[in-house]
């Protein structure tokens, strides 16, 4: 569950505090505090909506690759 570390550089990198980017997904902060710390595994759908919102690949999201991917150009 290392990926955690990514949601935080991927949030920071789009200029997003965790307030504004849980406003944009509709839920509590406390919840999505948790998968970006790491104490809760992220929902896969989460993980899908967080990539096209960063417009990063899944793999890039997972750490499976060290550099992003686009999804769209």
């Amino acid at each position: 569950m290392a990926y955690y570390r990514r949601l935080r550089d991927l949030r920071e990198d789009s200029d997003l505090t965790q307030d504004q980017l849980v406003k944009i997904l509709g839920m509590h902060k406390t919840t999505y505090t948790n998968y970006e710390q790491g104490k809760r595994e992220i929902p896969f759908s989460l993980a899908i909506q967080l990539a096209k919102l960063y417009n990063v690949s899944l793999d890039y999201i997972a750490e499976i690759i060290p550099t992003p991917t686009k999804l769209f150009k």
